[in-house]
């Protein structure tokens, strides 16, 4: 794939505050891109000097091979913003706002109101196409606003925390669309802070902090890189003759604990084990009710990295 958007050695201070630090990734064609990172990563900064909200220091952003500075036009006119703070005006009808903000991009006549109805129609609001913004619910304001910039066919879409306070109903919704897009060919840079959309949607994954990118990958790989464990819970019958020092003896064991009246035992992820620690659990005559196997999970990957929690 190729890269639409490449970001080299990018740079932006508030004073003496330097929030984005030597920062360099790519964006590329046809992925969901997903970007995160905690509260002061940078990641804000970073997103609006992408869509040209602000200035930075010092680097280059290329949009297909060309610095941006010299094709900003260009660039504006493939780029599809949906912000985290809804950009609609309340008093207007849900077309007649599509309808304005793809006419910035120059669309007219017969292809301004083509691209309007169809924009409507993906986010399924087009039978609510003549009422004010102002009677919609939060969740279709929120599909409203990526409408509005979709109506011109974009090859890039911005999406900053789109699902931010809607209903699951109208996330299920976005989010399907979000992967429809792709579908489609266009391209997603996508922030968030719900871990579960980005196990449903992204293909690739940028965690920042401090500035910069400190880990990238599939959700997939991510996770393979940063833990190499994984737990068996196992809920018991008649274990009051279980020696849990048994299990030690069993390669790969690192650690076993009682939790809640489980059997908790932590593994090496790359040792088959688990017909064993299933033996040792039979000549003691103890009896397995349940027995769950929990690997890493994406929250585990960015506590591990960065520390924080997504909403500090």
């Amino acid at each position: 794939m190729k890269d639409i958007v490449k970001v080299e050695g990018l740079n932006k201070s508030f004073g003496d505050h330097h929030v984005v630090k030597d920062l360099s990734f790519e964006v590329r064609e046809g992925e969901i891109l997903c970007f995160l990172g905690p509260n002061g990563a940078g990641k804000s900064t970073t997103i609006n000097i992408l869509c040209g909200i602000l200035g930075y220091d010092s680097g280059v952003i290329e949009y297909n091979g060309v610095d941006v500075k010299q094709c900003l036009n260009q660039f504006k006119q493939k780029l599809g913003v949906v912000p985290q703070d809804l950009a609609l005006y309340e008093d207007l009808s849900a077309e007649k706002n599509v309808n304005f903000f793809a006419s910035l991009y120059g669309l007219k006549g017969e292809e301004l109101k083509k691209r309007t109805e169809e924009a409507l129609e993906f986010v399924a609001l087009y039978d609510r196409k003549d009422d004010k913004v102002s009677t919609f619910s939060g969740g279709m304001k929120r599909r409203l606003n990526i409408a509005c910039a979709i109506a011109h066919k974009p090859e890039l879409v911005i999406m900053d925390e789109p699902t931010v306070g809607i209903d699951p109903q109208s996330r299920n919704h976005i989010l399907s669309a979000i992967k429809e897009l792709r579908d489609e060919g266009m391209t997603i840079l996508y922030t968030t802070h719900y871990m579960e959309e980005v196990e449903e949607i992204s293909t690739r994954i940028l965690i920042m902090d401090s500035g910069n990118i400190i880990a990238e990958g599939t959700s997939e790989s991510l996770k393979e890189d940063i833990f190499d464990e994984r737990q068996f819970i196992l809920e018991l019958e008649n274990d009051e003759k279980l020696n849990t020092d048994q299990f030690y003896r069993v390669e790969g064991v690192k650690k076993v604990e009682k939790k809640d009246e489980n059997l908790v035992i932590t593994t090496m992820k790359n040792v088959e084990n688990l017909d064993k620690i299933i033996s040792v659990v039979i000549k003691s005559k103890s009896k397995i009710k349940n027995l769950f196997c929990r690997t890493a999970s994406l929250e585990n990957v960015f506590l591990k990295l960065t520390g924080k929690s997504l909403r500090d």
